[in-house]
């Protein structure tokens, strides 16, 4: 089976966000003074094959693990749907 995952990667709460905080900025120069709190992150889309749900799972979870996310400074959250 092929599933296609959705893959959010933000920086941890605790951590600024230097990015966040110029886009933030940015918004008040543009007028738009209401925005504000400005977290930026990465949104990554993957095809899986695998079995079933749950191994394809396992591999997303090892993808983020070892590769996509730095969980010292990142957190990681994903959705994952059959391909049709």
């Amino acid at each position: 089976m092929k599933f296609k995952a959705e893959i959010d990667i933000m920086p941890l709460e605790a951590l600024l966000d230097p990015q966040g905080k110029a886009v933030s900025g940015a918004m008040k120069n543009l007028g738009l003074p209401e925005i504000s709190g400005v977290r930026v992150g990465k949104h990554i889309t993957l095809q899986v094959e695998a079995d079933d749900k749950k191994s394809a799972e396992q591999k997303v979870e090892q993808a983020c693990r070892q590769l996509l996310c730095n969980e010292i400074m990142e957190f990681y959250r994903y959705s994952l749907a059959p391909e049709k």
